[in-house]
Protein backbone atom coordinates (compact mmCIF):
# COMPACT_ATOMS: atom_id res chain seq x y z
CA UNK A 1 0.00 0.00 0.00
CA UNK A 2 1.26 3.48 -0.48
CA UNK A 3 -1.10 5.41 2.14
CA UNK A 4 -2.90 4.56 5.01
CA UNK A 5 -5.26 7.26 6.02
CA UNK A 6 -7.10 8.64 9.63
CA UNK A 7 -10.13 10.13 10.34
CA UNK A 8 -10.05 12.55 13.31
CA UNK A 9 -12.58 15.64 14.19
CA UNK A 10 -11.04 19.26 13.27
CA UNK A 11 -11.19 22.38 15.23
CA UNK A 12 -9.92 25.33 13.34
CA UNK A 13 -8.45 27.84 15.17
CA UNK A 14 -9.96 30.86 16.18
CA UNK A 15 -8.76 34.08 15.13
CA UNK A 16 -7.31 33.91 12.11
CA UNK A 17 -10.17 35.68 10.38
CA UNK A 18 -11.82 32.17 8.82
CA UNK A 19 -15.41 30.90 10.18
CA UNK A 20 -14.76 28.57 12.25
CA UNK A 21 -16.17 24.81 11.88
CA UNK A 22 -16.32 21.40 13.45
CA UNK A 23 -16.16 18.56 11.41
CA UNK A 24 -14.19 15.22 10.23
CA UNK A 25 -10.94 15.71 8.88
CA UNK A 26 -9.64 12.65 6.96
CA UNK A 27 -6.11 12.99 6.23
CA UNK A 28 -3.52 10.76 4.11
CA UNK A 29 -0.38 9.77 4.70
CA UNK A 30 2.75 7.64 2.94
CA UNK A 31 2.80 4.13 4.57
CA UNK A 32 6.48 4.13 6.30
CA UNK A 33 7.49 1.20 4.13
CA UNK A 34 6.28 2.85 0.83
CA UNK A 35 8.71 6.33 1.71
CA UNK A 36 11.46 3.53 3.03
CA UNK A 37 11.68 1.66 -0.15
CA UNK A 38 11.39 5.46 -2.26
CA UNK A 39 14.23 6.55 0.30
CA UNK A 40 16.23 3.57 -0.33
CA UNK A 41 16.01 3.37 -4.17
CA UNK A 42 16.85 7.68 -4.73
CA UNK A 43 19.77 7.11 -2.53
CA UNK A 44 21.04 3.97 -4.46
CA UNK A 45 19.85 6.22 -8.13
CA UNK A 46 21.71 9.28 -7.08
CA UNK A 47 24.90 8.00 -5.76
CA UNK A 48 24.95 5.15 -8.74
CA UNK A 49 23.57 7.32 -11.74
CA UNK A 50 26.88 9.89 -12.70
CA UNK A 51 24.97 12.33 -14.80
CA UNK A 52 21.70 11.85 -13.05
CA UNK A 53 24.48 13.69 -10.47
CA UNK A 54 25.43 16.02 -12.86
CA UNK A 55 21.73 17.15 -13.47
CA UNK A 56 20.47 17.43 -9.83
CA UNK A 57 24.03 19.37 -9.13
CA UNK A 58 22.64 21.94 -12.08
CA UNK A 59 19.01 22.17 -11.09
CA UNK A 60 19.54 22.82 -7.83
CA UNK A 61 16.09 22.68 -7.43
CA UNK A 62 13.36 21.24 -5.48
CA UNK A 63 11.28 18.51 -8.16
CA UNK A 64 12.05 14.92 -6.74
CA UNK A 65 9.36 15.55 -4.08
CA UNK A 66 6.29 13.68 -4.64
CA UNK A 67 4.95 10.19 -4.83
CA UNK A 68 2.21 8.38 -6.63
CA UNK A 69 -1.14 10.72 -6.42
CA UNK A 70 -3.76 8.28 -5.51
CA UNK A 71 -3.95 9.64 -1.86
CA UNK A 72 -5.19 13.49 -2.03
CA UNK A 73 -7.70 15.15 -0.21
CA UNK A 74 -8.92 18.52 -1.57
CA UNK A 75 -8.54 21.75 -0.06
CA UNK A 76 -11.22 23.15 2.53
CA UNK A 77 -9.84 26.62 3.05
CA UNK A 78 -11.94 29.51 1.67
CA UNK A 79 -9.73 31.26 -0.60
CA UNK A 80 -10.64 34.85 -2.43
CA UNK A 81 -9.25 35.59 -5.67
CA UNK A 82 -8.20 39.15 -6.71
CA UNK A 83 -10.01 40.87 -8.85
CA UNK A 84 -7.69 41.23 -11.54
CA UNK A 85 -6.54 38.97 -13.93
CA UNK A 86 -3.15 38.53 -15.08
CA UNK A 87 -2.75 35.90 -17.51
CA UNK A 88 -1.60 37.48 -20.77
CA UNK A 89 -1.76 34.64 -23.01
CA UNK A 90 -1.03 30.43 -22.70
CA UNK A 91 0.99 28.62 -25.57
CA UNK A 92 1.36 25.07 -25.27
CA UNK A 93 5.10 24.03 -26.09
CA UNK A 94 4.34 20.45 -26.12
CA UNK A 95 2.05 16.97 -25.31
CA UNK A 96 3.85 13.94 -24.17
CA UNK A 97 3.04 10.66 -23.16
CA UNK A 98 4.32 8.40 -20.80
CA UNK A 99 5.63 6.19 -23.78
CA UNK A 100 7.59 9.08 -24.83
CA UNK A 101 8.59 10.30 -21.24
CA UNK A 102 9.73 6.73 -20.97
CA UNK A 103 12.41 7.48 -24.08
CA UNK A 104 13.37 10.83 -22.51
CA UNK A 105 13.80 9.44 -19.21
CA UNK A 106 15.62 6.23 -19.93
CA UNK A 107 17.93 8.30 -22.11
CA UNK A 108 18.77 10.41 -18.62
CA UNK A 109 18.86 8.22 -16.13
CA UNK A 110 19.54 4.60 -17.88
CA UNK A 111 18.62 1.57 -15.78
CA UNK A 112 16.80 3.45 -13.25
CA UNK A 113 14.44 4.41 -15.61
CA UNK A 114 12.46 1.45 -14.52
CA UNK A 115 11.65 2.43 -11.74
CA UNK A 116 10.87 5.99 -12.66
CA UNK A 117 8.26 4.79 -15.70
CA UNK A 118 6.83 2.34 -12.80
CA UNK A 119 6.34 4.71 -9.85
CA UNK A 120 6.07 7.88 -11.78
CA UNK A 121 4.81 7.72 -15.66
CA UNK A 122 1.32 7.45 -15.73
CA UNK A 123 -0.55 10.18 -17.06
CA UNK A 124 0.11 12.30 -20.58
CA UNK A 125 1.42 15.34 -19.73
CA UNK A 126 1.07 18.91 -21.23
CA UNK A 127 3.66 22.01 -20.75
CA UNK A 128 2.33 25.45 -21.64
CA UNK A 129 4.00 28.78 -21.15
CA UNK A 130 1.93 31.01 -19.58
CA UNK A 131 2.72 35.48 -20.39
CA UNK A 132 1.52 37.26 -17.37
CA UNK A 133 1.16 41.02 -15.87
CA UNK A 134 3.74 41.27 -12.87
CA UNK A 135 5.55 44.12 -11.60
CA UNK A 136 9.37 45.00 -11.82
CA UNK A 137 11.19 46.16 -8.79
CA UNK A 138 11.06 49.47 -9.75
CA UNK A 139 7.19 49.59 -9.63
CA UNK A 140 6.65 49.48 -13.75
CA UNK A 141 4.28 46.95 -15.12
CA UNK A 142 6.35 43.98 -17.07
CA UNK A 143 5.50 41.19 -18.85
CA UNK A 144 6.88 37.59 -16.99
CA UNK A 145 6.76 34.21 -18.15
CA UNK A 146 6.93 29.94 -16.69
CA UNK A 147 5.75 27.48 -17.80
CA UNK A 148 2.76 25.31 -16.30
CA UNK A 149 2.56 21.54 -16.59
CA UNK A 150 -0.89 19.73 -16.49
CA UNK A 151 -1.21 16.33 -16.68
CA UNK A 152 -4.69 14.49 -17.95
CA UNK A 153 -5.68 13.11 -15.00
CA UNK A 154 -9.83 12.04 -14.37
CA UNK A 155 -9.90 13.55 -10.53
CA UNK A 156 -8.67 16.19 -8.84
CA UNK A 157 -4.81 17.38 -8.44
CA UNK A 158 -2.94 18.93 -6.42
CA UNK A 159 -0.05 21.71 -7.42
CA UNK A 160 3.40 22.54 -6.72
CA UNK A 161 5.09 25.86 -7.09
CA UNK A 162 9.09 24.59 -7.58
CA UNK A 163 11.00 27.72 -7.82
CA UNK A 164 14.41 27.05 -9.68
CA UNK A 165 18.00 27.47 -8.12
CA UNK A 166 20.26 29.81 -10.19
CA UNK A 167 20.86 29.76 -14.15
CA UNK A 168 23.50 31.62 -15.89
CA UNK A 169 21.15 31.29 -19.20
CA UNK A 170 17.95 32.39 -20.70
CA UNK A 171 17.69 28.76 -22.31
CA UNK A 172 17.61 27.18 -18.97
CA UNK A 173 14.43 29.13 -18.05
CA UNK A 174 11.53 26.77 -17.65
CA UNK A 175 9.17 28.49 -20.23
CA UNK A 176 11.79 27.43 -22.98
CA UNK A 177 11.77 22.90 -21.84
CA UNK A 178 15.27 23.16 -23.12
CA UNK A 179 17.31 19.86 -22.12
CA UNK A 180 18.72 21.49 -18.90
CA UNK A 181 15.85 23.25 -17.31
CA UNK A 182 13.76 21.97 -14.92
CA UNK A 183 10.92 21.86 -17.17
CA UNK A 184 12.05 18.94 -18.67
CA UNK A 185 13.81 16.82 -16.56
CA UNK A 186 12.15 16.52 -13.12
CA UNK A 187 8.80 19.21 -13.49
CA UNK A 188 7.54 16.86 -16.30
CA UNK A 189 8.42 13.55 -14.33
CA UNK A 190 6.50 14.26 -11.27
CA UNK A 191 3.74 16.04 -13.66
CA UNK A 192 3.37 12.54 -15.17
CA UNK A 193 2.58 11.20 -11.48
CA UNK A 194 -0.55 13.63 -11.42
CA UNK A 195 0.53 17.03 -10.20
CA UNK A 196 0.11 20.39 -11.48
CA UNK A 197 3.40 22.18 -11.84
CA UNK A 198 3.99 26.03 -11.96
CA UNK A 199 7.46 26.75 -11.99
CA UNK A 200 8.17 30.87 -12.83
CA UNK A 201 11.45 32.09 -14.77
CA UNK A 202 11.12 34.81 -12.56
CA UNK A 203 12.33 38.70 -14.19
CA UNK A 204 15.19 38.69 -16.70
CA UNK A 205 14.09 35.55 -17.95
CA UNK A 206 11.56 34.39 -20.56
CA UNK A 207 9.29 36.97 -21.75
CA UNK A 208 11.66 39.15 -19.50
CA UNK A 209 14.70 38.60 -20.78
CA UNK A 210 15.44 41.98 -21.99
CA UNK A 211 15.80 43.02 -17.79
CA UNK A 212 18.44 42.24 -15.66
CA UNK A 213 17.29 39.34 -13.69
CA UNK A 214 16.49 40.29 -9.86
CA UNK A 215 19.37 37.66 -8.47
CA UNK A 216 18.47 37.37 -4.69
CA UNK A 217 16.50 39.73 -4.20
CA UNK A 218 13.47 39.18 -1.86
CA UNK A 219 10.49 41.10 -3.35
CA UNK A 220 11.80 40.64 -6.93
CA UNK A 221 11.28 36.65 -6.86
CA UNK A 222 8.30 36.57 -4.57
CA UNK A 223 5.99 39.30 -7.04
CA UNK A 224 6.97 37.25 -9.95
CA UNK A 225 6.68 33.65 -8.24
CA UNK A 226 2.96 34.90 -6.85
CA UNK A 227 2.18 36.29 -10.00
CA UNK A 228 3.27 33.01 -11.81
CA UNK A 229 0.53 31.52 -9.13
CA UNK A 230 -1.93 33.53 -10.41
CA UNK A 231 -1.93 33.17 -14.09
CA UNK A 232 -1.80 29.87 -13.53
CA UNK A 233 -5.21 29.63 -11.39
CA UNK A 234 -6.49 31.69 -14.01
CA UNK A 235 -5.68 29.02 -16.70
CA UNK A 236 -6.38 25.93 -14.79
CA UNK A 237 -10.04 27.77 -14.02
CA UNK A 238 -10.32 28.81 -17.86
CA UNK A 239 -9.74 25.46 -19.08
CA UNK A 240 -11.63 23.38 -16.21
CA UNK A 241 -8.65 21.79 -14.91
CA UNK A 242 -9.38 19.74 -11.66
CA UNK A 243 -7.36 21.66 -9.63
CA UNK A 244 -8.05 20.82 -5.69
CA UNK A 245 -6.60 24.17 -4.26
CA UNK A 246 -3.99 22.51 -2.54
CA UNK A 247 -0.32 24.29 -3.26
CA UNK A 248 2.63 22.98 -2.31
CA UNK A 249 5.63 25.49 -2.79
CA UNK A 250 9.28 24.04 -2.66
CA UNK A 251 13.24 25.18 -4.26
CA UNK A 252 16.88 24.71 -3.65
CA UNK A 253 19.54 27.46 -3.41
CA UNK A 254 18.78 30.71 -5.16
CA UNK A 255 15.19 28.21 -5.54
CA UNK A 256 14.71 28.02 -1.12
CA UNK A 257 15.50 31.51 -0.87
CA UNK A 258 12.72 32.28 -3.55
CA UNK A 259 10.47 29.64 -2.02
CA UNK A 260 11.01 31.30 1.64
CA UNK A 261 10.19 34.93 0.17
CA UNK A 262 7.25 33.86 -1.88
CA UNK A 263 6.22 32.11 1.49
CA UNK A 264 6.71 34.90 3.54
CA UNK A 265 4.93 37.41 0.80
CA UNK A 266 1.38 34.99 0.27
CA UNK A 267 1.40 34.72 4.04
CA UNK A 268 1.52 38.50 4.75
CA UNK A 269 -0.36 40.22 1.47
CA UNK A 270 -2.55 37.77 0.45
CA UNK A 271 -3.37 35.72 2.97
CA UNK A 272 -6.67 34.39 1.87
CA UNK A 273 -5.97 33.75 -2.46
CA UNK A 274 -4.44 29.83 -1.87
CA UNK A 275 -4.67 27.11 0.06
CA UNK A 276 -0.65 26.50 1.11
CA UNK A 277 -0.53 23.87 2.63
CA UNK A 278 3.79 23.72 3.13
CA UNK A 279 6.84 24.74 2.21
CA UNK A 280 10.41 23.06 1.70
CA UNK A 281 12.99 25.32 1.31
CA UNK A 282 17.08 24.13 0.64
CA UNK A 283 20.18 25.56 1.41
CA UNK A 284 18.94 29.35 0.63
CA UNK A 285 20.58 32.41 1.92
CA UNK A 286 17.53 34.08 4.24
CA UNK A 287 19.74 35.54 6.46
CA UNK A 288 20.84 38.20 4.31
CA UNK A 289 22.55 40.35 6.76
CA UNK A 290 24.60 37.67 8.88
CA UNK A 291 25.66 36.78 4.66
CA UNK A 292 26.87 40.10 3.78
CA UNK A 293 29.47 40.11 6.84
CA UNK A 294 30.23 37.04 6.47
CA UNK A 295 31.15 37.42 2.72
CA UNK A 296 32.95 40.92 3.40
CA UNK A 297 35.32 39.41 6.72
CA UNK A 298 35.70 35.90 6.44
CA UNK A 299 37.80 33.56 4.25
CA UNK A 300 35.77 32.01 2.08
CA UNK A 301 37.03 29.72 -1.35
CA UNK A 302 38.81 30.62 -4.49
CA UNK A 303 36.00 29.24 -6.60
CA UNK A 304 34.92 31.19 -8.86
CA UNK A 305 31.59 30.41 -9.66
CA UNK A 306 30.63 31.62 -6.19
CA UNK A 307 32.76 34.92 -6.02
CA UNK A 308 30.61 35.92 -9.26
CA UNK A 309 27.16 34.71 -7.00
CA UNK A 310 28.50 36.81 -4.29
CA UNK A 311 29.38 39.81 -7.20
CA UNK A 312 26.20 39.41 -9.17
CA UNK A 313 23.99 40.08 -5.14
CA UNK A 314 25.93 43.26 -4.32
CA UNK A 315 25.30 44.57 -8.00
CA UNK A 316 21.86 43.90 -7.29
CA UNK A 317 21.34 45.69 -4.96
CA UNK A 318 23.42 48.72 -5.76
CA UNK A 319 20.92 48.83 -8.86
CA UNK A 320 17.96 47.78 -7.33
CA UNK A 321 18.02 50.18 -4.43
CA UNK A 322 19.26 53.00 -6.12
CA UNK A 323 22.93 53.21 -4.30
CA UNK A 324 24.41 53.82 -7.91
CA UNK A 325 28.19 53.73 -6.43
CA UNK A 326 31.35 53.02 -8.41
CA UNK A 327 33.19 49.96 -8.18
CA UNK A 328 36.06 51.66 -7.16
CA UNK A 329 33.75 52.00 -3.77
CA UNK A 330 32.99 48.75 -3.17
CA UNK A 331 35.93 46.84 -4.73
CA UNK A 332 39.95 47.10 -4.67
CA UNK A 333 41.53 47.64 -7.56
CA UNK A 334 42.12 45.12 -10.12
CA UNK A 335 39.15 43.80 -9.07
CA UNK A 336 36.87 47.03 -9.91
CA UNK A 337 37.45 47.77 -13.24
CA UNK A 338 37.40 44.16 -13.75
CA UNK A 339 33.88 43.95 -12.51
CA UNK A 340 32.89 47.34 -14.26
CA UNK A 341 34.02 45.91 -17.28
CA UNK A 342 32.60 42.15 -16.74
CA UNK A 343 29.76 42.56 -14.19
CA UNK A 344 28.65 39.29 -12.41
CA UNK A 345 31.29 37.41 -15.34
CA UNK A 346 34.17 38.70 -13.44
CA UNK A 347 36.99 35.71 -13.43
CA UNK A 348 38.32 36.34 -9.35
CA UNK A 349 40.44 33.29 -8.02
CA UNK A 350 40.75 34.29 -4.64
CA UNK A 351 38.75 34.38 -1.41
CA UNK A 352 36.20 36.87 -2.04
CA UNK A 353 36.73 38.84 1.08
CA UNK A 354 39.84 39.81 -0.43
CA UNK A 355 38.80 41.94 -2.90
CA UNK A 356 36.84 44.47 -0.80
CA UNK A 357 37.98 47.76 0.11
CA UNK A 358 38.53 48.60 3.70
CA UNK A 359 36.71 51.69 3.63
CA UNK A 360 33.14 49.35 2.23
CA UNK A 361 33.94 46.84 4.94
CA UNK A 362 34.10 49.51 7.50
CA UNK A 363 30.60 50.91 6.33
CA UNK A 364 29.10 47.18 6.29
CA UNK A 365 30.61 46.57 10.20
CA UNK A 366 29.83 49.53 11.71
CA UNK A 367 26.69 50.08 10.05
CA UNK A 368 27.93 53.88 8.62
CA UNK A 369 26.72 53.10 5.17
CA UNK A 370 23.02 53.08 6.36
CA UNK A 371 21.83 53.21 3.19
CA UNK A 372 23.36 49.47 2.28
CA UNK A 373 22.93 48.08 5.05
CA UNK A 374 19.12 48.74 4.77
CA UNK A 375 18.95 47.31 1.36
CA UNK A 376 20.49 44.50 2.57
CA UNK A 377 18.28 43.86 5.52
CA UNK A 378 15.20 44.35 3.54
CA UNK A 379 15.88 41.19 2.20
CA UNK A 380 15.86 39.03 5.11
CA UNK A 381 13.54 36.44 5.18
CA UNK A 382 14.74 34.18 8.29
CA UNK A 383 12.97 36.01 11.18
CA UNK A 384 9.18 35.61 11.04
CA UNK A 385 5.98 33.73 12.10
CA UNK A 386 4.81 31.14 9.03
CA UNK A 387 1.44 29.83 9.98
CA UNK A 388 2.17 26.64 8.05
CA UNK A 389 4.70 24.29 8.44
CA UNK A 390 8.21 24.73 6.58
CA UNK A 391 11.01 22.04 6.10
CA UNK A 392 14.54 23.76 5.99
CA UNK A 393 17.28 21.37 4.43
CA UNK A 394 21.18 22.43 4.50
CA UNK A 395 24.47 20.75 4.10
CA UNK A 396 26.79 21.27 6.98
CA UNK A 397 29.74 22.25 5.40
CA UNK A 398 28.05 24.57 2.92
CA UNK A 399 30.75 26.97 1.17
CA UNK A 400 28.75 28.92 -0.91
CA UNK A 401 25.66 29.55 1.70
CA UNK A 402 27.11 28.56 5.09
CA UNK A 403 24.99 26.38 7.33
CA UNK A 404 23.98 29.44 9.35
CA UNK A 405 21.19 30.65 7.56
CA UNK A 406 19.27 27.58 7.59
CA UNK A 407 20.13 27.31 11.56
CA UNK A 408 18.96 31.02 12.25
CA UNK A 409 15.94 30.87 10.84
CA UNK A 410 14.76 27.67 12.84
CA UNK A 411 15.97 29.28 15.78
CA UNK A 412 13.89 32.85 14.47
CA UNK A 413 10.80 31.34 13.11
CA UNK A 414 10.56 28.33 16.48
CA UNK A 415 11.37 31.30 18.79
CA UNK A 416 7.79 32.81 17.40
CA UNK A 417 5.87 29.11 17.54
CA UNK A 418 6.66 28.55 13.84
CA UNK A 419 6.50 24.62 13.38
CA UNK A 420 9.43 23.87 11.47
CA UNK A 421 11.67 20.99 11.05
CA UNK A 422 14.83 19.99 9.29
CA UNK A 423 17.46 18.26 8.35
CA UNK A 424 21.13 19.07 8.27
CA UNK A 425 23.54 16.72 6.28
CA UNK A 426 26.94 16.18 7.73
CA UNK A 427 29.65 17.21 5.78
CA UNK A 428 27.69 17.76 2.59
CA UNK A 429 28.52 20.96 0.39
CA UNK A 430 25.78 22.96 -1.50
CA UNK A 431 26.08 20.97 -4.32
CA UNK A 432 26.73 17.45 -3.46
CA UNK A 433 24.51 14.44 -3.76
CA UNK A 434 24.48 14.12 -0.38
CA UNK A 435 22.23 17.46 0.36
CA UNK A 436 20.71 17.66 -2.77
CA UNK A 437 19.57 14.09 -2.42
CA UNK A 438 18.40 14.53 1.29
CA UNK A 439 16.66 17.47 0.58
CA UNK A 440 14.52 15.91 -2.61
CA UNK A 441 13.90 12.55 -0.69
CA UNK A 442 12.59 14.79 2.83
CA UNK A 443 11.02 16.98 0.43
CA UNK A 444 8.79 13.92 -0.88
CA UNK A 445 8.39 12.33 3.02
CA UNK A 446 7.41 15.94 4.07
CA UNK A 447 4.45 16.65 1.72
CA UNK A 448 3.05 13.58 1.63
CA UNK A 449 2.77 14.23 5.36
CA UNK A 450 0.71 16.93 4.85
CA UNK A 451 -1.76 15.61 2.68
Amino acid sequence: MYCRKESTVLAEHKGTGKQKRFGVSTRYFYTDAFIQRTRSFLLHMISSNRFLTLLLTILLSGLLVLGPTGCKTPGTDDVVQPQNPVLVSSTQIGQFTPAQLNSRYTALFGSAASFITGQYLKNTITVYKLVYKTKNTDGTDIQASGALIVPTVAGTMAMISMQHGTIRSNDDAPSGNGQLSDTYSFGSLFASSGYIIALPDYIGYGESKSLPHTYEHRNGLATASLDMLRASREFLEKNKVNWDKRLFITGYSEGGYATMSLHKKMEEEAPNEFNLRGSSVGAGAYDKTAFMKYVVNTATTNVVSYNQLYVWVLLTYDRIYGLNRPMSYYFKEPYATQIQAQRENAVINVSVNQIFTDQFKQAVNTGSDAAFVKAVADNDVYDWKPAVPVYLSHGKADQLVPLFNSENALAAMTKRGAKVTFNFVDGANHTDTGIIGSYAINTFSFFGSLQ
